[in-house]
């Protein structure tokens, strides 16, 4: 069945790219057509009716007009914004390290709704966190909770389920011990299998990990996790995130660089 010439869809705006005098290629997730790349012809002229409604980290109404190369956007509307992530370079940095793992793992095209989803309450909790920071509490373990479980449920959805319930390696149930880690084999490994570990996995991170993958958010009891074991869950889902991808992500160095609130 032939597709229609215009349709219509919700978009996040993943990434913009200036193209030519007055135009912007846009990279978007949709909830149903996954990854895709449009054209905003004169979005950068003041006169513009699309201006300001396709802003980075803005979820908007579209309707679009298929392209030979790229798909035109002919209308939008913006039905939500984050505009507290714009003023906290902390809280804004963390959101583009998530948008590039979104962007990095997804091919173009492709049905990815629960990703959309999952993308958009992240963003809604990093901005809330944003607002919270913006009263003077700190906020740093929310935030990297926040994350955190961003990154456990996104490998979830790509079929990269880490194993933090049997040991990846033999299968069997893992005991409330410290165990190893392995990304290769795809989590968690027992004490028998010690010796495929990269790293240890220590018993506060494993309960932690169990508890972001199983639990939904909203139903999480409230942890306050010291700096050791927050660097330890962050090590653990950067293994397994750059086994997946086989290359380091730019927004990450940037995030390396900057100091932590506290």
């Amino acid at each position: 069945m032939r597709k229609p010439h215009v349709y219509a869809t919700e978009a996040f705006v993943l990434k913009r790219m200036d193209f030519g005098e007055a135009d912007r290629i846009l990279t978007l997730l949709t909830p149903r057509g996954g990854k895709i790349r449009a054209i905003a012809k004169g979005v950068r002229r003041t006169t513009s009716r699309l201006s300001g409604h396709l802003e980075l980290f803005t979820r908007s109404n579209l309707l679009l007009a298929r392209g030979r190369d790229l798909d035109i956007i002919t209308q939008s509307e913006a039905c939500e914004r984050f505009d507290h992530l714009r003023d906290h370079l902390w809280h804004g940095a963390q959101a583009f390290y998530v948008v590039e793992l979104v962007d990095r793992f997804l091919e173009d095209a492709g049905e990815h709704a629960g990703i959309y989803h999952l993308l958009l309450d992240t963003f809604r909790r990093l901005d809330q966190q944003a607002v919270v920071a913006s009263t003077g509490s700190s906020v740093a373990g929310d935030t990297a909770l926040v994350v955190r479980y961003f990154e456990i449920h996104l490998l979830g959805h790509l079929g990269y389920r880490p194993a933090f319930h049997h040991c990846a390696s033999c299968g069997k149930r893992l005991e409330p011990v410290e165990n190893g880690f392995n990304a290769a084999l795809g989590g968690a490994v027992c004490p028998d299998c010690i010796r495929y570990a990269q790293r240890p996995l220590s018993l506060p991170a494993l309960k932690v990990l169990r508890l972001l993958q199983t639990t939904e958010w909203d139903a999480l009891p409230h942890l306050r996790l010291g700096p050791g074991l927050q660097s330890e869950l962050e090590q653990i889902l950067y293994l397994l995130i750059r086994y997946h991808l086989e290359h380091d992500l730019k927004s990450l160095n940037f995030l390396q660089m900057l100091q932590v609130p506290r």
